[in-house]
């Protein structure tokens, strides 16, 4: 048996450290072998991991990049409406506290004005308006007092008498006035009276003894007919009853001596009573 001073001298014997630098030593297989795989599978793992992370990165940087500015915004929006809530809690506060001022002031006018009421008691002034009153003989329709005179006059004679009372010759405007005073008259054979109507001026243009024309009329049928210079309008009223106010007007020459009806308007003059 040989026995070796220096192991790493022995020619028989296998060297480790020359095992280990063969085995470090040995030639890299190209890329077509299979001992490569493991390696180029890591590096690809390891790029998408990279590529992952780094596209990780990015959006949540972009993330926190934005969201400050949404949440700003959101901020702002909440501060302004809660100025305006707060601005109109204010409002409301100030026009109850208006409100409350006002009825107040009404309370006090309300106790004022009972206060001056009760002191005038009496001395109160009311407005009254006067009732209408026609002389004696004469018949109230409306605003205006009626005389039915008995004494004969001509047309011209009748408008003077009624002057003389403050009148002038009835002037008939409505079916109620024209029916009113027909009911005055009473009947007869042929009792007519003179009214305020003529067309003396110019023929078959009948005016008011005011001077306003005639609009309408209640003439009898196929009258006026100025069969002998009728110039001037009565009012006939018979026994006959199927006679009616409406048509009871005629023309007669003005000269004839009648019966004749005054108007005369009173006015409704208000006064002062003092209770």
């Amino acid at each position: 048996m040989t026995i070796c001073l220096k192991v790493w001298r022995c020619p028989n014997m296998p060297d480790p450290l020359k095992r280990r630098h063969e085995t470090f030593s040995s030639p890299v297989r190209g890329p077509g072998t299979s001992g490569s795989s493991p390696y180029r599978f890591a590096t690809i793992c390891l790029a998408v991991l990279c590529a992952v992370l780094l596209i990780s990165i990015i959006a949540v940087t972009a993330r926190y990049k934005n969201t400050p500015q949404a949440g700003g915004e959101a901020t702002a929006e909440m501060q302004k409406e809660s100025a305006n809530v707060s601005a109109m809690n204010a409002l409301i506060t100030k026009l109850q506290e208006e409100n409350k001022e006002l009825q107040k002031e009404k309370g006090e006018l309300q106790v004022k004005l009972t206060s001056m009421m009760t002191e005038k008691g009496t001395n109160v002034n009311k407005i009254l308006v006067a009732p209408i009153v026609c002389p004696t003989n004469w018949h109230l329709f409306d605003n205006s007092c009626y005389l039915i005179a008995k004494q004969l006059r001509s047309w011209s004679g009748s408008q003077t008498y009624c002057q003389s009372q403050g009148a002038h010759l009835a002037i008939i405007l409505t079916a109620e006035e024209q029916t009113f005073l027909w009911n005055l008259l009473p009947r007869g054979h042929w009792n007519s009276y003179w009214f305020g109507i003529t067309d003396g001026e110019t023929e078959d243009q009948w005016k008011w003894i005011d001077g306003t024309p005639l609009v309408g009329g209640f003439w009898e049928e196929n009258e006026p007919n100025n069969h002998i210079n009728e110039d001037c309008g009565y009012i006939v009223k018979t026994e006959v009853l199927e006679r009616v106010a409406t048509k009871s007007w005629y023309d007669a020459p003005c000269s004839m001596s009648l019966p004749f009806i005054c108007e005369k308007e009173m006015s409704t003059i208000p006064h002062t009573k003092h209770t």
